[in-house]
């Protein structure tokens, strides 16, 4: 089914672009010659052999075959997911909550602390670790100033493997709830507050961005970011769709770290964050994706909710905020989802 959803995707871009050039032509067509001619058909020429030739019959055909390969992909995913157990109703509050924060973290000491001590400041938060990927600044000593478990890597292994590491040493806690959290104070620490109570229903929540009047004015959620993370979410539910539970997860938001999952939850999934071969964590950059579709095919309960994001403290490392790296990270997100 990976494949064929890969093959299905790439189709549907070329499919697009066919439909895209056919319509374009004509609405040339329509504005410089005049409706009835597109109807018509009457005066031969370029246009007329487009429209009437045998291109016009091929691109009736290749969306025919892509309808039925659309269609049948949907049909063979009518049973994903379908386990009553699993994916209606089921009230399991959590009675004594305990939490532990991870972080990752690199050369953040403009931030660091205020985040650190706003979530230590929430209830029930037990612990807090903090992953330095080697900052050259004052990250480390703030961290640990501020009584945070700090985990300095050898060298930058980047912002995937970081919070990989920091999952792993999360499940040593004394907690039985995980949350992830950015070092760059985007997050609020007060949304924990409503993000807890939907995993008396779920195993993980995950945090939205999309929502503007949640958003602090300065914040780094460019329109290309908001349309662009709406597309992968919409492609991750497309590829986990199901006919008998079409609403089994809406996503709105797949680069959000700021999440909750239940540490049963955490048990069954992080067997496969570090690939074994290159040593990184899974997904790399886009370890959120990863955290969410393998959370998804574990059958795992999953819900987004809106949450509050505030304006960056400092310079974002990735550059991610800008136009041609946004584009770069968007794109690399798009080839782990397709390939996944």
């Amino acid at each position: 089914m990976k494949k064929f959803f890969f093959l299905l995707a790439i189709t549907y871009a070329i499919v697009f672009v066919i439909n895209t050039t056919w319509i374009t032509l004509n609405l040339y067509l329509w504005t410089t010659e005049g409706i009835d001619l597109v109807l018509s058909g009457s005066q031969e020429g370029l246009f007329e052999n487009i429209y009437y030739s045998v291109y016009f019959k091929w691109i009736i055909f290749v969306n025919i075959i892509w309808s039925i390969a659309l269609v049948t992909f949907m049909l063979r995913q009518k049973h994903f997911k379908t386990n009553p157990e699993q994916h209606f109703l089921k009230h399991n509050p959590i009675e004594k909550p305990k939490i532990c924060v991870t972080i990752a973290a690199y050369n953040e000491e403009n931030s660091i602390e205020k985040v650190i001590n706003d979530f230590k400041n929430q209830k029930f938060v037990e612990s807090i670790i903090v992953v330095d990927n080697k900052s050259t600044d004052q990250t480390v000593f703030l961290a640990e100033k501020c009584g945070a478990i700090v985990i300095k890597q050898k060298k930058n292994m980047g912002f995937g493997h970081s919070y990989a590491i920091g999952l792993q040493e999360s499940l040593k806690q004394n907690a039985n709830i995980i949350v992830t959290a950015e070092a760059d104070g985007t997050n609020n620490a007060y949304d924990l507050d409503k993000m807890i109570p939907y995993l008396a229903n779920s195993d993980m929540v995950v945090g939205s961005r999309q929502i503007q009047i949640f958003t602090q004015k300065g914040n780094q959620n460019t329109i290309m970011h908001v349309w662009g993370n709406f597309f992968l979410a919409k492609l991750i539910q497309f590829k986990y769709f199901s006919l008998h539970h079409f609403g089994i997860i809406n996503l709105s938001d797949v680069g959000c770290l700021f999440r909750v999952i239940r540490k049963d939850a955490l048990e069954e999934l992080v067997d496969k964050f570090i690939d074994p071969k290159s040593g990184d964590a899974i997904g790399g950059p886009a370890f959120p994706l990863y955290l969410t579709m393998r959370a998804i095919e574990k059958d795992l309960k999953i819900v987004e909710i809106p949450l509050t994001f505030n304006k960056r403290v400092g310079e974002s490392k990735t550059n991610s905020n800008k136009k041609i790296p946004g584009i770069v990270y968007g794109l690399k997100f798009l080839k782990f989802i397709l390939l996944y």
